[in-house]
This record gives C-alpha cells, sequence and structure tokens, in this order.
C-alpha cells in the first residue's frame, strides 16, 4: 500500500501567499519563496503552487518563480494557474515542475487534457474538479481523458476548515481509477483521517497550515497512529 500524501497547497498572488475564503477575499500571508522554503525544510511529501490571478489576468504561470522554486526547494512541485496551452505545460515542467495542474482549462475543452496526456504522460497531469458545480461525470470524463490524478476540491469550503466534502471524496474515489487528492477545507487532522478512509490518496490544506499550528509532519505522524501509512 503506497503511503498517504500529505500536500500544502500555496495560493499566490504575484510573489505573495495569499488566502481567503471561497476564492474571494483574498488577504496576503506570506512569501511564496519563504514559505516553500520552510514547508521543504519539514520534509513535505510534495508542495501545490497556484497561480489564483493568472487566468483571470490572462497570463500563463510566472516560470521565474518555479525555477526559484525547484533549484531551493527539492520537494515535488505541482504547478497550477494559468495553464491554456500545451506550451504552458511544456514551461512548466521544463522550469522544474514535476507534475502540471489544469482547471478551466481542462472543462472549457475535455480534448486538452488528452493531448497533453499523450505528449507529457499521465503522471504529469493533475484536473481539479470543483463542486458542486461539476458532477461526476467530469472525473470520470477526465481520468479517461488522461488524467493522471484527480484534485477533488470543494471551492463553497475553501478556506472555511469546516472539513472536507466526505461523501464526495468517497463517490469519486470509487469511480475513478486514479489517485483522487482531498481538497478543500481540511478542518485538521482526523478530518485527514477521514478523507483516507474514504478513499483518497492525498490530502490537500492551505489554509489549515497557514492560520493553525498544525503542521505536514504533525499530520503524518497522526495518520500513522491511526494505521494509515504516511511518511514521517
Amino acid at each position: 500500500m503506497l503511503a498517504a500524501r500529505i500536500i500544502p497547497v500555496m495560493l499566490i498572488k504575484g510573489r505573495l501567499l495569499v488566502k481567503g475564503e471561497r476564492f474571494v477575499n483574498d488577504r496576503v500571508v506570506g512569501h511564496a519563496l519563504q514559505a516553500a522554503r520552510i514547508h521543504a525544510a519539514r520534509g513535505v511529501d510534495e508542495l501545490m503552487l497556484i497561480d489564483v490571478a493568472a487566468t483571470a489576468e490572462n497570463r500563463g504561470p510566472d516560470l521565474d518563480l518555479i525555477r526559484e522554486l525547484s533549484r531551493d526547494v527539492f520537494v515535488p512541485l505541482t504547478v497550477g494557474g494559468g495553464v491554456q496551452t500545451v506550451w504552458d505545460v511544456d514551461n512548466l515542467l521544463r522550469a522544474g515542475a514535476d507534475k502540471v495542474l489544469i482547471g478551466a482549462a481542462a472543462r472549457r475543452n475535455l480534448t486538452f487534457v488528452q493531448r497533453v496526456s499523450e505528449r507529457f504522460g499521465s503522471q504529469a497531469i493533475v484536473v481539479a474538479v470543483d463542486w458542486p458545480e461539476e458532477t461526476f461525470m467530469s472525473a470520470i470524463a477526465m481520468r479517461m481523458a488522461g488524467a493522471g490524478e484527480i484534485l477533488c476540491n470543494n471551492a463553497q469550503r475553501d478556506g472555511t476548515m469546516e472539513g472536507y466534502d466526505l461523501d464526495v471524496i468517497a463517490k469519486v474515489a470509487r469511480q475513478v481509477d486514479c489517485p483522487v487528492i482531498a481538497c478543500g477545507g481540511c478542518s485538521g487532522y482526523e478530518d485527514m483521517r477521514r478523507a483516507i478512509e474514504a478513499g483518497a490518496s492525498a490530502v490537500a490544506a492551505g489554509a489549515l497550515f497557514a492560520f493553525t499550528d498544525a503542521t505536514p509532519k504533525g499530520a503524518a505522524e497522526y495518520l500513522k497512529h491511526h494505521g494509515i501509512e504516511a511518511r514521517v
């Protein structure tokens, strides 16, 4: 059995780390490079970096930032935000990203997922499926198109720390034959345990690590104590 992964999610605008609720009212909570270095020093499984301003500003990802991160932070990086073309995916992977997160572009054009998966391999492609706006068929379609992982996110819970949507996570995990990442609303270590028991292969959290004393290492220790394999 593969160890459950614990993934800090970093939302950025420019080079600033931001956090809000339900993807609105973002406030600055730090600096992206500094936060990434701190997480890396704590031995996290991987980091997820999402440029929340890129799509709205009709631009691609900040490749210079990704290059700096990949030089300084020796943990796997999943990068999203502003990914619209095959060239965006190619540039991110060349800049040092290990995986590319695709959201809006996948929803607009399912064949985009297929094209980038065929070119770069499904292991490099994570597709975000947002609830409750999307249906379970969306997750199945994204997997069939070539997504290597599904980020199961509930936008209405983002930043609220009200808990993952466990029912949705369980249903998605039963319907796709690829890793599912639980995201949106993580309330604590126990919520992570429940998400993994519901079928998630990884648990992602942003506000929990930004605003509480919770740490990825603490989460891993809690999971191991409750019989779930996790890297400590």
